[in-house]
């Protein structure tokens, strides 16, 4: 994995919702320069405490993006190559990273190539998607040369959707290529479930998702039962012997976390731990401001869970703020300990309802989750400790081993 990678935390954006784009490509349109909009947006995510800016498909496509017809030209209804090199550039100038987001499964209908270059099925139901043919050389070589493309205008990886419908031997054939001329670009694969550290063996891939814990963390909170996280976190660490896995409570594909947990008592506790565990760590835009959203299976579905942003952050409501607190404040926990990145969770205590994670670097982390209806002593020594994040920027509690209900505290040593 990248160095730089290892201090990476991501504010994850969909471009073509973000700036209020079309639902349809109209063909001959006029270019509408909209990714600027973006630019407004950039101090506001490094306030957030992110590093880097990991975009949806800003490739020409014929509806959502992920229906690309031509990987080498920016959706004019986001802007032009003009507008995406400023974007970069001012990223860069801010020291963002900029990840890009590849669809190299399949491709819109409309999509130029000879016939060889298609399979004959369409991916996951879906008619208007293609799937490409990954044993032919030529897609090979297709993928290496779009990939190197965008490396050259300055992007620092790719987000690979869809990975896991894709032959890892193909990623193989593609990223050895695509690193002997950007060794320290990183790759991370859309991987669902299935054998993470096996696909990350054969593919090359840098990381993929780690939807299994994403699904843990919501689930373990809505039912009362830490048990399942329990279980998670030991699979989570035993990946981390292989590589790091790309961790989110949120995504462009998913209901938002603040509409997936029954309690809003509990977005505290799930950001905690994500940012408490090792991983390479995300926030979808929006989920900062504890915005909701439903996904639902269906045509326009993920409407709800990509809508437009203000001009700039000044027009925001009240009530997200909050929210973007706790993120600032959890975010600086894991930056001020980077070594997190790497570092197994040991459950030091484990209820249904109470669990203590413990994480072991250049110092210590302790996380206390309570999410009973009363306050809760943990067994634990807390000598040495001191108070890194609460929910509220309060005074600190009298007692650090004691957990108010439905509360959290992540404490520091070391």
């Amino acid at each position: 994995m990248a160095s730089w990678a290892d201090h990476a935390i991501w504010w994850q954006v969909y471009p073509l919702g973000f700036v209020g784009a079309e639902a349809a490509l109209t063909e001959g349109a006029p270019v509408t320069h909209r990714l600027g909009q973006l630019e407004n947006w950039l101090d506001y995510a490094i306030d957030l405490g992110c590093s880097g800016l990991m975009l949806g498909p800003v490739f020409a496509a014929e509806t959502h993006g992920y229906d690309t017809i031509d990987h080498y030209r920016i959706d004019p209804r986001l802007g032009d190559h003009e507008d995406f090199d400023r974007l970069v550039a001012a990223a860069r100038a801010r020291g963002l990273r900029v990840l890009l987001d590849g669809v190299f499964n399949h491709v819109g209908r409309s999509f130029q190539a000879p016939p060889e270059w298609f399979r004959e099925d369409v991916f996951e139901g879906h008619e208007q998607l293609v799937v490409l043919n990954h044993d032919e050389p030529a897609v090979v070589q297709y993928v290496v040369d779009v990939m190197c493309h965008w490396l050259e205008r300055g992007i620092d990886g790719w987000r690979l959707d869809a990975a896991y419908a894709v032959p890892p031997n193909f990623w193989h054939q593609v990223l050895t290529q695509a690193r002997s001329r950007f060794p320290d670009a990183w790759f991370v694969g859309e991987v669902i479930h299935g054998d993470y550290a096996g696909y990350v063996n054969q593919s090359g891939l840098d990381s993929v998702t780690q939807y299994e814990l994403w699904k843990a963390i919501w689930s373990s909170l809505n039912d009362g039962n830490f048990f399942e996280l329990d279980y998670a976190l030991k699979r989570h660490d035993q990946l981390l012997d292989t590589f790091v896995p790309q961790t989110f409570v949120g995504n462009h594909d998913v209901t938002r976390i603040a509409s997936q947990l029954r309690d809003e008592r509990h977005l505290g506790h799930a950001l905690a731990i994500l940012f408490a565990v090792a991983g390479v760590p995300s926030i979808y835009y929006g989920d900062e401001q504890a915005f909701r959203g439903v996904k639902e299976e269906r045509v326009g579905g993920d409407d709800a869970i990509r809508p437009a942003f203000p001009a700039g952050p000044d027009e925001l409501g009240e009530a997200g703020w909050p929210t973007y607190r706790v993120h600032q404040r959890l975010i600086g926990v894991r930056r001020r300990n980077a070594w997190l990145v790497r570092a197994p969770a040991t459950v030091e205590h484990l209820t249904n309802q109470a669990i203590a994670l413990r994480s072991e670097g250049d110092g210590q982390v302790l996380v206390l989750l309570n999410i009973s209806d009363q306050p809760y002593r943990f067994p634990l020594d807390t000598t040495g400790f001191a108070v890194e994040a609460l929910p509220e920027e309060t005074d600190e509690p009298e007692e650090l081993a004691v957990v108010q209900s439905h509360s959290w505290l992540v404490l520091t040593s070391g």
